[in-house]
C-alpha cells in the first residue's frame, strides 16, 4: 500500500465533512455544593463550537 501524503490527506477533508470526525467529547467535572462530592458531565459537540461552549459555561 502507498504512503498518502500529508496534502492529499488535507485536500479529503472537505469531502469528509459530514463524518463523525469532526465532533469532541468534553467531559466537564461538577462539584455539588453541599457534599463536595464531584459528577461528570459527557458532551458531543462540533470542534468549531468548543470555545463557545467552554466561555459559556465557566
Amino acid at each position: 500500500m502507498a504512503k498518502v501524503s500529508k496534502n492529499a490527506r488535507v485536500a479529503q477533508r472537505s469531502a469528509n465533512a459530514g463524518s463523525g470526525r469532526d465532533f469532541v467529547k468534553i467531559v466537564q467535572s461538577i462539584k455539588n455544593p453541599k457534599t463536595g462530592k464531584y459528577t461528570y458531565k459527557e458532551v458531543m459537540i462540533h470542534k468549531d463550537k468548543v470555545n463557545e461552549f467552554l466561555s459559556g459555561k465557566k
